[in-house]
Parts: C-alpha cells; structure tokens; sequence
C-alpha cells in the first residue's frame, strides 16, 4: 500500500504541473484563482502523499551503496541548493541555465540515487528525476524563447551560493533531526 501511496504522489505531483502545458484548455477553463487552487492543492497533496508512502515502505534493499557516495551527494546538494537560490538572482550562471529549479531537482534526485539503495528511494527519486527530465523536454518543445535575466551579476552567484549553502545546512540538521545523518 505504501508503494502505491508514493506512485500516486508522483501522479499528482507531476500532473499538476504538467496541466497547464499538456492539457491547456482544461487549465482555462478552471479559471485563474480557482485552477490555480485545485492544482495547487493536488500538487500539495501528491507531496504529502509522497512522504507518507516513503516512510511507510518497507525496506527493500537493492543494493548497498559505496560511503564515498556520500561526498558527491553533498556535492550535488549543494549544487542543487545553489541553482534553486539562482532561480532567484540574476547571477552569471542563472543567465547561462534557462531551468534552474528543475536542474536543482535533477542534481538533488541524482545525488539521493547515489546513496538510497532501496526500493521505496529508486521510485521516489527516480520518479522526481524523471519529472524533471519531461519537464524540461516539454517546456522546450513550446518553442518559447527564453528570456536570459537582466544585469547578470558575480555578486548574485556569491550571494545564492551562501544563501543554498545556508538552505542546504538547515536541511541537514532537519534530515538529522529524523534520524538521517547526511554529511557521512
């Protein structure tokens, strides 16, 4: 049941962002606050649906990842914490990027494949990956031109990466709180 609590998550997440751009007409016809509200509430619920079927699986072990992984988790972490933040500010790598934040979900999906094993990881993560992944496939297909940030600035890369580096640490200590040490 857990499983298919985490597949249905998936369902409702991805669905709710993809109905603006696969099925347009029926976004238009929810209307902007109302449509907005029902996907909103069906991407929240596809979350919460989400971690409650990841931490109701029972573990299935697939394999045992190597502790090394550990540091290149981290270092795609930080990197994902960094493009998230850049979504934000003109830096010189955000007017290089066009999908920050859906970089920022392949390199965290990447890295928590590297050092997740298990049943339950490999569907919650690779099913992100792989949203991601479509996300960008489709967005580029609409054939929208994109438009690079204004005034990029070095300044604004430094600021983003202290701003993901300071994000990434508080997730840490709340994925420590829950009795996962991240930092090996």
């Amino acid at each position: 049941m857990a499983y298919l609590l985490l597949i249905i998550g998936l369902a409702f997440f991805a669905g709710g962002h993809w109905v603006k751009r696969l099925a347009p007409d029926l976004r238009a016809r929810m209307g902007d606050p109302k449509g907005r509200m029902i996907l909103t509430v069906a991407m929240l619920a596809g979350v919460v649906l989400m971690v409650i079927g990841y931490r109701a699986a029972p573990v299935v072990q697939l394999w045992s990842p190597p502790a090394f992984l550990t540091h290149i988790n981290n270092l795609l972490m930080l990197i994902a914490f960094w493009l998230f933040a850049l979504s934000q500010m003109a830096g010189t790598i955000a007017a290089r990027i066009r999908h920050k934040q859906l970089s920022a979900i392949k390199a965290w999906a990447i890295g928590h494949l590297l050092v997740n094993g298990d049943l339950a990881s490999i569907i919650l993560f690779g099913g992100m990956l792989a949203w991601a992944v479509a996300s960008v496939i489709i967005i580029n297909r609409q054939g929208r031109d994109w438009v690079r940030p204004a005034n990029p600035s070095v300044v604004k890369d430094g600021l983003a990466f202290v701003a993901g580096a300071v994000a990434m640490v508080a997730v840490g200590y709340v994925h420590t709180l829950l009795g996962y040490f991240p930092y090996g």
